[in-house]
């Protein structure tokens, strides 16, 4: 069995780039092994900032041979009327070599073909794969990609080298003048230069010889293991940000990890200041003690060897001095004026050319917060009032301009040191919650009411412009925005209404209850996916979905839950049959008259309407107070009635009142049931 190693050696990609990469470069070698016939043990792939490679194991000698189908033309063209072979049968079968009566019938797009069943015997490995390579390398597509020189290729980064060895022997092929063999490169520094690889198994081995852990999750353990050991040499671990970690390991080839600090006296900022500067800036890890408290010790991972500790170590925390210094002055700088006193500052800055200044869209926050926090929290209406007016005012202090993924969070620190009450500076950080999937939630109230209002100011505003996402583009994460108000809303069990909602934010807008619809559906359409997750099947979320807008959702989903119960129950298979029925002969989008009690003919007419007359009553009561099992079994109460009715009575009577006074009647028990759900998308 062989190994193969190819390695496309390239300019440094950038770090992004790389996850990605690896994932496209295994699957298209994996289809092209696949389509060719040939077998493998393993596929692997590895990645530094230089170069992808390919390692495959457990490869055959050869190709198997195979047999290929060839489809030719359609059987009823193939034959004339004396069953004779026609032209485009003949010609067929000449283009491949083999005779008319070889062909044979093959059932293709629901229709007859001829077709050639063609023996192909396969090739040596060596012949076939320096096609696969040169396919594979250029299927391979990034998010941006470049040519250089006179060249044609695309691709991320400029291809400096290929190596392409089958055991030891090389592959030979080329790509934009780019010739393929068996030299390879370590690391742009520490190695001596370009080496011959002897072969494809030592690959690993040879390259960490030259300073290049080619394995990605090598360089993971490595860095994984130097920081808690300097962690801990400074008394306290590291502060690990997935995101940091997957950026280092696929900056670096040859990982070392120095420890370095600097002057206590910054301690006295922001936490989240320092830790930004450190981790977002730098790509440096922080470190904290066994209390969570930040120490004044930072890791570095270098792309370099530990004798280079000093010189590392100088510069970097001279770097980080300079960016600590800079953030000290616009942190003092910013608390000279109060986010109060910054509020005409936003007139300066556009929120949107078409949309206004940022004082207008708090203007528009503010009024929205006052209506929901009415419904929320009305005991702190004035609270959340004042907490909308200064919610953006950190965005034209200086370490905001400077770091601005700290929105909110610098907020918070100004706000308190203003001597703004605690629950204000609260809310300024917590509108931006959830900033990712999967992160917390607003814990206060107050906070929730100001997520929930620029969320929606923002939603309104860029469905008023017409700028909703359409297919795959939302340049305004609107989706993202929308299943966030949806997540606070069920969380923070807020008795608000979507169509509340929606209706207040499109207030005093053109065509605002066109607007409010389409903000409605839209919402609509993001609830499956959290209705979903929340262990409803599908069909249980189609049903809940008619109620979505009108009710709160902490009560759809309520409903859903004790529907999830109920479908349980022996009385579910026999009412569902029963609602059905009624719901499958009412007339669609015919309005129906009242029920004439006296067209009545037959009892179970009026027995029906009795039930009917009675459960209206009880589910007007039972419904507002979320009793919602006793309602599911008031409702199912009907299924012995509604089956007699249909039993004993014609319901399409030739006279036309009986027949629509009979229809008016289910049509009654329809709508009753639909106040619950919608039954008929319910399996």
């Amino acid at each position: 069995m062989k190994e193969l190693l190819f390695e496309i050696g390239v300019e440094e990609i950038p770090a992004r780039f790389l996850p990605g990469a690896m994932e496209n470069l295994k699957s298209s070698a994996k289809r092209r092994f696949e389509e060719n016939g040939l077998s493998f043990s393993s596929i692997d792939v590895f990645a530094t900032p230089r170069r992808l490679a390919l390692m495959v194991q457990g490869l055959p000698e050869r190709q198997p041979d195979r047999v290929r189908m060839v489809f030719g033309p359609p059987k009823k063209i193939a034959f004339d009327r004396d069953g004779k072979a026609t032209r485009a049968l003949t010609g067929f079968a000449d283009s491949l070599g083999v005779r008319p009566e070889d062909l044979v019938e093959k059932e293709k797009n629901s229709g007859l073909y001829m077709a050639a069943l063609i023996q192909e015997k396969g090739s040596p490995l060596k012949d076939v794969l320096p096609g696969m390579l040169k396919e594979i390398l250029l299927s391979l597509g990034f998010p941006k990609s470049m040519r250089w020189g006179e060249g044609s290729l695309r691709f991320v980064r400029p291809v400096r080298w290929l190596t392409a060895l089958l055991g030891s022997e090389i592959l030979g092929f080329e790509i934009d003048g780019i010739k393929s063999g068996n030299i390879s490169r370590g690391h742009r520094f520490l190695s001596s230069g370009a080496f011959q690889l002897r072969e494809a198994k030592s690959y690993e081995s040879v390259m960490k010889s030259s300073f290049v852990i080619v394995n990605p999750a090598v360089r993971r353990e490595i860095i994984m293991g130097e920081l808690e050991r300097l962690a801990a040499t400074a008394g306290g671990r590291p502060v690990l940000d997935p995101g940091l970690l997957d950026t280092v390991i696929n900056l670096v080839e040859y990982p070392v990890g120095m420890l370095c600090e600097f002057p206590k006296e910054y301690l006295e900022l922001p936490e989240e200041l320092l830790v930004t500067v450190m981790q977002d800036h730098q790509k440096y890890f922080a470190v904290k003690d066994e209390k969570d408290r930040l120490l004044n010790y930072f890791i570095v991972i270098a792309n370099t060897l530990r004798e280079n500790y000093f010189m590392v170590k100088a510069g970097s925390e001279r770097v980080i001095r300079a960016r600590f210094e800079d953030a000290r002055f616009y942190y003092h700088e910013d608390q000279n004026r109060s986010l109060r006193q910054r509020v005409d500052e936003l007139r300066k800055v556009a929120f949107h050319e078409r949309l206004g200044s940022l004082e207008d869209k708090v203007r528009r926050m503010e009024s929205l917060a006052v209506h929901i926090a009415g419904a929320v929290c009305p005991g702190s209406v004035e609270l959340a009032r004042q907490a909308a007016l200064i919610s953006k005012s950190d965005l034209v202090t200086g370490v905001v301009r400077e770091f601005p993924e700290l929105q909110g969070i610098m907020g918070r620190y100004y706000a308190l040191n203003d001597g703004e009450p605690e629950e204000v500076a609260q809310a300024i950080l917590e509108q931006y919650l959830p900033r990712h999937m999967g992160d917390s939630l607003p814990s206060t109230d107050i906070g929730a009411v100001l997520a929930l209002a620029d969320r929606l100011d923002n939603i309104a505003s860029f469905f008023h412009l017409g700028l909703a996402p359409t297919g795959s583009e939302d340049p305004f994460a609107l989706r993202r925005q929308t299943i966030a108000c949806a997540q606070i809303l069920i969380e923070g069990g807020f008795e608000l209404a979507i169509e509340e909602l929606a209706g207040v934010a499109v207030r005093g807008l053109k065509a605002a209850d066109a607007l409010k619809t389409e903000i409605m559906r839209f919402f609509e359409s993001r609830l499956p996916q959290i209705f979903e997750a929340r262990g409803f099947e599908s069909d249980l979320t189609d049903c809940l979905l008619p109620l979505s807008s009108g009710l709160p959702l902490k009560y759809v989903l309520e409903r859903g839950n004790e529907l999830k119960r109920f479908r349980q129950s022996p009385s579910w298979g026999p009412f569902l049959a029963a609602i059905k029925r009624v719901k499958n002969i009412l007339p669609k989008d015919k309005k129906l008259a009242p029920v004439d009690s006296g067209l009545f003919r037959e009892p179970a007419e009026r027995e029906l309407f009795e039930k009917l007359s009675a459960l209206e009553a009880s589910l007007g009561v039972l419904l507002p107070e979320r009793s919602y099992e006793k309602a599911l079994r008031g409702l199912s109460g009907l299924t012995e009635t509604v089956n007699a009715f249909f039993d004993a009575v014609l319901i399409m009577d030739k006279d036309e009142r009986i027949r629509e006074n009979r229809l008016s009647l289910l049509g009654g028990i329809w709508g009753l049931a639909r106040k619950f759900c919608d039954f008929s998308r319910l399996s």
